[in-house]
């Protein structure tokens, strides 16, 4: 029985990261195929770092470092993500031209850097 539990999370977790790589090949700018790619590499990974914790019941090391690993990849990768991209937005990597919503335009200020939000009037600032 857990073999099969271990086969099907192999399974989901390989075809998670071969969205990842299909992702990379079919989006058409940086910002999509930096989304598609962490999210589906954070599950796949997540899911054969499970599975190993399930093949080895009996390594107490093994599976408190997977699970360890899996809380880490969860917690760090969208943050990463989301500090990559913002960081190419700034420098001014360009948008596939079909984007229909940019939130942040006319939002930074490329001399200082800053980043204001839109609740902020000219007094905040």
């Amino acid at each position: 029985m857990i073999s099969v539990l271990i086969g099907i999370l192999c399974t989901i977790g390989a075809l998670a990261i071969l969205v990842a790589a299909i992702g990379i090949l079919r989006m058409p700018d940086f910002y999509l195929r930096l989304s598609v790619t962490v999210k589906a590499a954070t599950l796949g990974g997540g899911l054969l770092l499970l599975a190993a914790a399930f093949y080895f019941p009996d390594e107490v090391s093994v599976t408190t470092k997977a699970l360890a690993i899996i809380f880490f990849l969860t917690l760090t990768a969208p943050v990463a993500a989301h500090l990559i991209g913002r960081t190419a937005y700034f420098i001014g990597t360009e948008q596939w031209k079909g984007t229909v919503r940019d939130d942040l335009a006319g939002m930074y200020d490329k001399e200082t850097h800053e980043l204001r939000s839109e609740d902020v009037g000219e007094e905040g600032s």
